[in-house]
């Protein structure tokens, strides 16, 4: 969502000058009220004058944004964010082959993303999203794709400081390879994405070798 205010709010009985930040699943308080909302659990969303006013268990909250800005936030607040399926872009109409695990054993929230945009034909498929355990698999993954028509796909693997693939070194290894990256997604808790799109011929992609894990 990504909007930013320096706003007078009210949170209960305390008043004070802030920074309200409307991020992708949370509305931050930064200054001398801090405060962390999730959206989910806000209530009564409403405008009042030149207030955004909402209540988050007992607490009564009211952010002075202006009558304009309020609305933006408003309708930002309103608009229920897209479902990892659309993010990805994945559909029947838009099918994806999957290569790593099995679909049973998939993580749970890539695993219904995925569950109405499934097919196991390789000209079919409009994208692949392979699934890494290590960097290993990485080689294995480009020989993969060398062979379908397809330009799309998504890299998910672990994130955090101890990942292996890391996110710099599956950029690096898909760079060399050819691959331009431009969208990044959350997965759940433990997985991110990463799209990359082919720009240099298959045989290119396929005869590199991805660089070691360190």
């Amino acid at each position: 969502m990504g909007r930013e205010a320096l706003c007078t709010a009210r949170v209960g009985a305390e008043t004070a000058e802030a920074t309200a930040l409307l991020e992708s699943t949370t509305v931050v308080l930064r200054g001398d009220i801090k405060r962390k909302w999730e959206i989910a659990a806000l209530q009564n969303l409403r405008i009042d004058g030149d207030e955004l006013r909402f209540e988050h268990g007992d607490e009564a909250v009211a952010l002075v944004l202006g009558e304009k800005e309020a609305g933006r936030w408003l309708k930002k607040l309103q608009t229920p964010p897209p479902t990892l399926a659309a993010k990805l872009g994945v559909s029947a109409e838009n099918p994806a082959l999957l290569i790593g695990p099995t679909v049973g054993t998939l993580d749970p929230a890539l695993a219904e993303a995925l569950a109405g945009g499934i097919t196991t034909n390789m000209r079919e498929a409009r994208m692949l999203v392979a699934v890494l355990s290590n960097a290993s698999e990485l080689p294995r993954m480009a020989e993969f794709h060398a062979d379908m028509i397809c330009n799309t796909v998504w890299v998910v693997h672990a994130k955090g400081p101890d990942a292996d693939p890391s996110d710099a070194l599956v950029r690096i290894a898909m760079r060399g390879w050819g691959y331009v990256d431009n969208k990044t997604s959350a997965v759940s808790d433990k997985l991110t994405a990463t799209r990359y799109v082919r720009s240099a011929p298959p045989a290119k992609a396929a005869r590199k070798r991805a660089p070691r894990s360190r």
